[in-house]
């Protein structure tokens, strides 16, 4: 009886949960200010990331997970599709409080799939960088004055 209780308790190990059950997680960390596990749900990346905005601010790292959410706390309703993993990276789409659909990145660290809120910003970043170059190419090609052959020399 006994090493059948021991071997339940010691049994296998549970399976991670999904990029998407993680996501159900926090909302619900979310709506409770439960700030340990929305932390425990982050990445390690994405910690150290907010920790700097909070030394910055001079205020508790807890104080900038509670503010800095992945969605307005009036949002009640929470839809997710097209969970993609790939090896140690995954993507949901999660659909935020205007209707449109946002890719969020997940990282497996500690056996868990965690939020990487550092990786949003770093893809937001370089989206809007990569913005900022297509509009200046445009500018450079609209303001190119063509230039007329070179005449040869009359002697």
């Amino acid at each position: 009886m006994f090493a059948a209780v021991f071997a339940a308790a010691c049994g296998a190990a549970s399976e991670p949960k999904s990029p998407v059950e993680t996501m159900k997680t926090y909302t619900k960390a979310v709506k409770a200010k439960d700030t340990t596990t929305m932390k425990l749900l982050l990445s390690a990346d994405t910690i150290r990331m907010l920790d700097q905005e909070a030394k910055s601010q001079s205020v508790a790292l807890d104080e900038i997970v509670k503010r800095e959410t992945l969605f307005p706390e009036s949002q009640k309703v929470f839809e997710f599709r097209n969970e993609k993993i790939e090896g140690e990276k995954a993507t949901i789409e999660v659909k935020n409080s205007f209707g449109q659909w946002e890719t969020w990145p997940f990282l497996f660290e500690d056996s868990q799939w965690k939020i990487d809120k550092k990786g949003y910003a770093d893809r937001l970043m370089q989206d809007i960088q990569q913005q900022n170059d297509a509009a200046i190419d445009d500018i450079i090609r609209q303001n190119q004055i063509p230039t007329a052959p070179m005449a040869t020399p009359t002697p």
